[in-house]
């Protein structure tokens, strides 16, 4: 683990690189949230969870269409090699559109429909305590995906039992596939939802490496209580032209909008 900002900032530069090429590449990917969660992921895996170990920390990327982000931010853990990204979606590859369990070691849930993540981290959070275990567990959720009722019902049972080694973060990009979230089904006040239902909850600046790793490295919040991170991200950030437009949900960037991309993400 590191605590060096700065290399947290060129390491999520580097994964934003390695992203834009994949997806383009392979011409399929969801970019705009992938660069959106890039900096909760790579604070996550460089600066706070522990790998190493009998009893290592568990990450599950709920918004599984974000997998290329994930699958980058892997290799730069050293978890994956470079050779491993570049079959990013092509026949036969352990790099599914959206991450498998049953293909890659460190995916610790096969996501893509959404609603599941935070459901299947409760359980694991459960069995954590039931085995005497230090392991914590972590949760990335799109903030469209806290539309899905399944979300609060594992909120509600997570809250029940005390799971104050759980820890939930929000990608609060404010967009979904298509429109806005508040124009599909408004979550606000999303903060105080959380708190009504027992979580002690944080906000942070979820593209500003110093405040994750302040945050992620403070769980849990209130002993007792699991804990909700509300992260403010931008969709496409930090790229001018994708940069909080729904459209590239789902888009694959033009040998143009790629070498646009790039000297955008190089000058930041």
């Amino acid at each position: 683990m590191t605590t060096d900002v700065d290399g947290l900032r060129a390491a999520s530069q580097r994964v934003r690189l390695r992203d834009l090429q994949m997806v383009s590449d392979a011409g399929m990917g969801h970019i705009g949230g992938e660069f959106s969660v890039i900096d909760i992921l790579v604070t996550a895996y460089l600066g706070v969870l522990r790998l190493d170990g009998p009893e290592p920390d568990r990450l599950v990327l709920s918004k599984g269409h974000a997998a290329a982000a994930l699958y980058a931010v892997l290799a730069e853990a050293g978890l994956l090699s470079e050779t491993d990204l570049d079959t990013f979606v092509q026949a036969g590859s352990a790099l599914n559109g959206h991450p498998a369990r049953t293909k890659l070691d460190w995916v610790e849930a096969s996501t893509g429909p959404l609603g599941h993540g935070l459901p299947i981290g409760v359980g694991m959070a459960i069995a954590a305590r039931l085995e005497g275990s230090s392991r914590r567990v972590y949760v990335v959720t799109g903030d469209g995906e806290m539309q899905e009722g399944s979300n609060w019902e594992a909120l509600m049972i997570a809250a029940h039992r005390g799971l104050d080694n759980l820890v939930l973060v929000i990608d609060r990009n404010r967009l979904q596939q298509g429109a806005p979230v508040a124009d599909t089904s408004d979550l606000e006040p999303l903060a105080d939802k959380l708190r009504a239902f027992g979580w002690a909850v944080g906000e942070v600046d979820g593209h500003d490496h110093e405040q994750l790793l302040a945050a992620l490295g403070s769980t849990p919040l209130v002993a007792g209580r699991p804990t909700a991170f509300i992260a403010h991200t931008h969709k496409g950030h930090p790229v001018s032209f994708m940069s909080d437009d729904p459209a590239w949900h789902h888009r694959v960037p033009s040998p143009e909008q790629t070498a646009a991309a790039r000297a955008e993400v190089l000058a930041t």
